[in-house]
């Protein structure tokens, strides 16, 4: 399963009486929330998704929250109904000044820009998050989007740019570059975003194959690998129960739940701790069905 299969997903309205989401909205549960996975008699409608057992609703579409309709999408072949363009410039540390970035950005002509002050190792950039969001949003809506940056190295560098330019393809969502070795737009479908996309899929296995052979070589001295896990068989069947049973929100799920093991013991575990352990288990099922 690709990261926008929920796009194909939402090209359909959902077929259950008790859901009747519109074609472009997540569906949603009895209790008027954002479901955490899509009804089955929706994304069976999806011909590479028909044999999957569940296809989960992404962060993007906040799971658990009350649930709100979204435009639709375009009609296939319909040209765009407008074209945005969204600004994003960033600096690595507080002293440095994104005078040079925004003024460029203003010169050509773009006024909605994010902006933030945070260092290329940081794990999550809030304010590009938060570009891409409202990129896609606009996106799915009809409206051709392009999200226009200073120079590439502003949005990161190796697997992180080529990370990226994938989810921004994979939502149809345009690139430019104002100056530097990449200077200029990028269509989507684009040699560009080909190139990124490539060399993050090798970047990954490079990355995958070092790992396993850092854990191989501790194994061999006697070391464990990972820290201690905070979910277990009994967790994972309530948790199951109060998902698949009472439709209940992640957040709702992870409030019920508890910690029996570790430094945690007596907690909660978070929302995205349910998340991956119910994904994780779907993901098993669904191997276990295909083979």
């Amino acid at each position: 399963m690709s990261d926008d299969d929920f796009l194909r997903v939402e090209d359909h309205d959902c077929p259950m009486s008790s859901c009747a989401a519109p074609a472009g909205s997540p569906c949603r549960t009895g209790t008027g929330r954002v479901a955490v996975q899509y009804h089955t008699a929706r994304f069976r409608l999806v011909p590479s998704l028909a044999k999957a057992l569940a296809v989960a609703t992404p962060a993007l579409r906040k799971p658990g929250t009350a649930w709100t309709e979204l435009p639709r999408p375009a009609a296939a072949g319909a040209d765009p109904a407008g074209h945005a363009r969204i600004g994003y410039a960033r600096a690595s540390t507080a002293r440095q000044s994104l005078d040079t970035q925004l003024d460029s950005l203003a010169r050509a002509g773009v006024t909605r820009v994010f902006s933030e002050k945070i260092s290329t190792r940081a794990l999550r950039r809030p304010e590009l998050d938060k570009a891409v969001a409202l990129a896609r949003e606009m996106r799915v809506s009809g409206i051709a989007v392009t999200l226009v940056v200073h120079e590439h190295k502003r949005l990161g560098r190796g697997i992180e740019l080529a990370t990226l330019a994938e989810q921004l393809r994979a939502a149809g969502i345009g690139l430019q570059f104002l100056t530097g070795e990449l200077q200029g737009s990028h269509d989507p479908a684009g040699i560009v975003f080909t190139v990124l996309a490539a060399l993050s899929g090798m970047e990954r296995e490079y990355i995958r194959d070092r790992t396993l052979e850092g854990h191989e070589a501790a194994r061999a001295r006697g070391k464990n690998i990972g820290g201690a896990a905070v979910t277990d068989d009994a967790m994972l069947s309530h948790a199951l129960h109060l998902r698949d049973q009472q439709n209940l929100s992640l957040r709702d799920i992870a409030a019920r739940l508890v910690i029996t093991t570790g430094k945690k013991k007596g907690q909660h575990p978070s929302p995205a701790t349910v998340l991956r352990m119910l994904r994780d288990h779907d993901q098993r099922a669904a191997a276990a069905a295909g083979s």
